[in-house]
């Protein structure tokens, strides 16, 4: 286990030194820091907190795990690294750019101009 935990189900009003003191009943805390919506500036109710040993942060998933925070129950767990994001979004191939993985835009046949267009050169 790495020493980075994220805490999730947060209170919008817990800010970064509560939550560093709240886990530092546990162990040495690091840091902590409460994730922030950047518009609004507004807390999105979770966070990442660093503790100093990796084995201070399996105690602290153990016992703050389901424990209440400023009237919620935190969900404690290892932190996982961020999957890396794709430059064409959904639809991008796994080279990036714009591959034959996107859907197509229309139905098989064209417009239904043009199917009738179809229609009256066959007749």
């Amino acid at each position: 286990m790495g020493n980075k935990l994220f805490v999730g189900n947060l209170s919008f009003n817990t800010t970064s030194l509560e939550l560093k003191d709240f886990f530092s009943q546990v162990g040495t805390c690091e840091s902590a820091s409460v994730i922030t919506d950047r518009n609004t500036g507004r807390s999105r109710g979770f966070a990442f907190v660093e503790m100093s040993s990796p084995d201070e942060a399996a105690q602290a998933v153990t016992e703050l795990n389901g424990r209440e925070l400023q009237g919620r129950t935190i969900n404690v767990s290892e932190a996982r690294e961020r999957a890396p994001r794709s430059p064409g979004g959904n639809f991008s191939s796994p080279g990036g750019g714009f591959g034959m993985s996107a859907p197509p835009f229309r139905k098989e046949g064209g417009s239904r101009r043009g199917l009738r267009a179809k229609k009256r050169s066959i007749y």
